[in-house]
């Protein structure tokens, strides 16, 4: 499954903990935004424990947004980056 996390964090050592974390899940799109491809649901969960470890509920925000293989191909953007890669699976037999 392919996640967009994105943040909203108040203090900055926070904030750069959790983007390094997050960095090890997947890429930076923006300054508070990461795309996280090909997390299985083990992974998802291990990588949102990390996040809540670090974060300050009564101050910050942490946002996962789960999105299928069909909602990627309905990718729009203006400006600057490139599109989320959609990779094609296959089992080998």
């Amino acid at each position: 499954m392919f996640y967009l996390v994105c943040y909203d964090i108040v203090d900055d050592k926070t904030r750069y903990r959790v983007a390094k974390v997050l960095k090890s899940y997947g890429y930076r799109v923006q300054k508070s935004a990461f795309e996280c491809p090909d997390l299985t649901e083990k992974g998802f969960l291990k990588m949102k424990d990390r996040v809540e470890r670090l974060i300050d509920f009564a101050e910050d925000s942490v946002r996962y947004y789960r999105q299928c293989r069909s909602c990627l191909k309905d990718f729009e953007q203006s400006g600057l980056g490139e599109a989320p890669e959609i990779k094609n699976y296959h089992v080998a037999g």
